[in-house]
């Protein structure tokens, strides 16, 4: 063998354990799709990187994140979860069911966990809770299965409504399953229930003009990220209108709605962070069951109940895990 092609050969052999070894040294990225805008999930993203944490990964130091955040427009979804694809992220968690499906559709290969989704086997994102199957695992909401309760709940505070409005977003695959739950709650107390429609801020508008032509003593208003991300103005709206509501997240309730019944958003931001640290030292999403809550909370504002001159029921308050005074 020749001098020349000797040191060639022997220069490639070093150079691939060197290789290898700046490669096992560049830090593990995180994809982070959201429907919604950062500010949106500022409260929440705490919980996340402290589940990120008890794997052992800090955001800067050990571990990178890309972040992607449609704000509010559904469409941009695909795009964004094809860009997160584009970088070779390790792990894609997606908040909410439309990210989730963006995510979905775009790789079968990149892991995919997920939060705030309900009923996932029912939707046929995961094969069973107990085996997901394929490359997406994460935490249920028991959003739409909660639906009944919450109905219950807002009868209860609001017994006189003989007419209680539904508002949903139609752009959210979960908005035909919950209507269609509250709807089977409403026949059962011999109460009225008009859908009310709204994917953008004028419709969330017109929807509560139509209220005071509807006679409706109350309102429920379905779980969405869009409505997340504009609860001020749909808190505004129902101060405006005087009509008692319930919504999903604590955080309507704290920013002054009447009362709210559903899981602890910050619970599942940790759990999801924490799995995603799980994947990244190697476990597979087929391996990891689905999770589902455990504890839910339940919010009454009686501020608000006072202006809109209720009494809240003593069987509520005693159910309340929080009483905002």
């Amino acid at each position: 063998m020749k001098r020349r092609n000797f040191i060639t050969l022997l220069g490639g052999a070093a150079a691939r354990p060197l290789a290898a070894r700046a490669q096992q040294r560049a830090m593990p990225v995180v994809g982070f799709l959201a429907a919604v805008a950062p500010s949106d999930l500022d409260p929440f993203m705490p919980a996340f990187h402290q589940g990120l944490g008890e794997g052992g990964y800090v955001e800067g130091q050990n571990l990178s994140m890309e972040y992607r955040w449609a704000e509010g427009h559904y469409d941009r979804l695909p795009a964004l979860a094809a860009d997160l694809v584009g970088r070779k992220v390790d792990v894609i968690v997606a908040i909410s069911l439309a990210p989730t499906r963006a995510a979905k559709s775009a790789i079968s290969t990149i892991p995919i966990v997920f939060t705030s989704v309900s009923d996932p086997v029912g939707l046929g994102l995961v094969a069973s809770l107990a085996r997901p199957g394929g490359n997406l695992t994460g935490f249920s909401s028991l959003s739409t299965e909660l639906s009944p309760k919450r109905f219950e709940l807002l009868s209860e505070l609001v017994p006189q409504a003989g007419v209680i409005a539904l508002l949903v977003n139609p752009n959210n695959a979960n908005a035909e399953p919950v209507t269609r739950d509250v709807q089977k709650a409403a026949r059962a107390k011999g109460v009225q229930l008009p859908i009310l429609k709204a994917g953008t801020e004028d419709e969330m508008g017109a929807a509560f003009a139509s209220l005071v032509e509807l006679h409706a003593g109350a309102l429920f208003v379905g779980g969405d990220p869009f409505f997340f991300s504009r609860r001020e103005q749909l808190l505004g709206l129902a101060s405006r209108h005087a009509v008692p509501a319930i919504y999903i997240w604590r955080e309507f309730a704290a920013g002054g709605g009447l009362i709210s019944y559903g899981v602890r958003v910050t619970d599942t931001f940790r759990q999801a962070g924490s799995y995603a640290g799980k994947i990244l030292k190697g476990a597979k999403p087929a391996d990891l069951p689905v999770q589902q809550p455990s504890t839910f909370d339940l919010v009454v504002n009686l501020k608000t109940a006072k202006a809109l001159g209720l009494t809240v029921p003593p069987s509520i308050l005693a159910r309340a895990t929080e009483v905002i005074e």
